[in-house]
């Protein structure tokens, strides 16, 4: 029994694997086009993230480095 469990999993696993263009099922359309598009994006763009869903990172942090000014409202607590 365990063996049929384990023969299950490994097949699932290499089902993952697969690899292939993706197209829409027989007989279906790919989704309209979205409100204000001219077109019909593609399967591909479709799937492509857009910049507001991946932003990019910025590695530069300390490019425009400044000497910090005085806070005069950062004063000790009172006793």
């Amino acid at each position: 029994m365990k063996r049929w469990i384990v023969l299950g999993l490994v097949f699932a696993l290499a089902g993952c694997g697969a690899a292939r263009d993706l197209k829409p099922a027989a007989g279906k359309a790919l989704p309209v086009a979205p409100y204000g598009a001219r077109a019909t994006p593609s399967p591909t763009e479709l799937l492509t993230a857009s910049t507001q869903a991946r932003p990019v990172r910025s590695d530069e942090l300390l490019t425009s480095s400044q000497e910090r000014q005085g806070n005069e409202f950062d004063l000790p607590p009172a006793n």
